[in-house]
């Protein structure tokens, strides 16, 4: 089945976000600093950077604003390329940080669910030891017939 027809058919299901990422997200939006690189790094990671470094790059070789080798264009390349690394590396940072709430919210999960599950066993043994007695009981209240 193709993509499209698959999100065509789930798109009246409403999606639920992830309460602790809301939390994580409603944190890391209180930094200031936080919120510029996760601007630039949406910035840097869409179309539109492309198009307007294509652009940037053939006007300043089309106009002639230096000449070859371009030493300050590749300077001015280069720089942007370091800061870009950087925010890269925020971005994945970030997305660690996120992976990290969601492992501790799922660790929390499986704990409570080991702590019901062992409960459980402990009322179905009740109730096996009940059943056991009940039926030992019924035997002995039922005539022998010899």
């Amino acid at each position: 089945m193709e993509q499209s027809v698959l999100l065509e058919r789930l798109s009246h299901i409403p999606l639920e976000m992830n309460p602790v990422l809301v939390e994580h997200a409603q944190k890391r939006a209180e930094s200031v600093q936080n919120r510029i690189a996760d601007k630039i790094t949406a910035f840097a990671g869409s179309m539109w950077f492309v198009y307007i470094h294509i652009i940037w790059f053939s006007s300043w070789i089309g106009f002639g604003v230096e000449g070859y080798p371009y030493g300050l264009l590749t300077m001015i390349v280069s720089l942007e390329a370091i800061f870009l690394s950087t925010f890269v590396m925020i971005s994945q940072n970030r997305a660690d940080a996120k992976r990290q709430v969601i492992a501790n919210q799922q660790w929390q999960t499986v704990k409570e669910e080991d702590k019901q599950n062992e409960e459980l066993i402990h009322i179905s043994n009740q109730i096996l030891g009940l059943t056991k007695e009940i039926h030992s009981f019924a035997e002995a209240a039922r005539p022998r017939n010899r």
